[in-house]
């Protein structure tokens, strides 16, 4: 069920949005998507915590930190006219609706399939945004940055942009941003921290281990968990230099 859901998902971008016209309405779809099942999770977990099930502050504090990059994400695309048809904003809420349930009741069900899922997605939107960048990245490199994409790279609290970034527990990232190319690149490797963090929630041990990049005398990762994330995102890269998501 989850692969079916993720190549609707391809399917749909790839139907409705080919061509360089149509790259940032794409991206705008894609990110508005993106951030429905980070809601989605917390939604289940505010419920778990308000029947006294399961009280978990560092996985809400998390997926809200995820959630809000994929906003600045959503913003950054908005900024760049991929909301501009009507049709696009439709399409793009109304599949975001549809998800949200599916995602909510996959995560009742199994927590581990709905953050699977999620990594799909986020596997999905890496090799997007790194094909765009190898086929447009001389243009991109001409044209400025945002101001949106500014103010949360650069110059906003970089605490929330700090965590979900849960395999960063000593030195964070910190994102150069002096034009398009420089947005496009921050927001792809977004996009992998993204997928490292699914990976994490779903090992065995994960409602034991995982935590806040902020959390006080937070350890290091299990080295199981670590090895999972680092076989994961090397295959990904491999896959993203062989064969490439095609968006044009």
């Amino acid at each position: 069920m989850i692969r079916l859901l993720v190549n609707f998902l391809e399917a749909l971008l790839n139907t409705f949005y080919q061509g360089r016209d149509r790259v940032f309405a794409r991206f705008f779809v894609l990110e508005t998507v993106a951030r429905v099942p980070y809601f989605a999770f917390t939604s289940v977990l505010h419920l778990y915590e308000t029947m006294g099930w399961w009280r978990k502050s560092d996985w809400l504090k998390v997926h809200f930190a995820e959630s809000w990059n994929e906003l600045h994400h959503l913003l950054i695309a908005e900024s760049l006219g991929g909301n501009d048809r009507w049709y696009d904003r439709y399409l793009a809420r109304f599949g975001g609706l549809i998800y949200y349930w599916i995602i909510v009741l996959v995560y009742m069900l199994n927590a581990s399939a709905a953050y699977n899922f999620m990594q799909q997605v986020e596997e999905h939107a890496y090799h997007t945004y790194d094909l765009f960048l190898k086929e447009h990245g001389e243009e991109l490199k001409q044209m400025p940055a945002p101001k949106v994409a500014i103010n949360y790279y650069l110059d906003g609290d970089l605490y929330m942009f700090d965590e979900f970034q849960t395999t960063h527990p000593e030195a964070f990232r910190r994102p150069q941003i002096e034009n398009l190319y420089d947005v496009f690149v921050a927001v792809r490797e977004d996009e992998l921290e993204h997928v490292k963090t699914m990976i994490a929630c779903q090992q065995p041990e994960a409602k034991e281990t995982f935590q806040s990049p902020h959390a006080e005398n937070r350890p290091a990762l299990p080295e199981s968990v670590r090895a999972a994330i680092e076989l994961q995102t090397a295959q990904i890269i491999r896959e993203a230099e062989k064969e490439p998501v095609q968006i044009a």
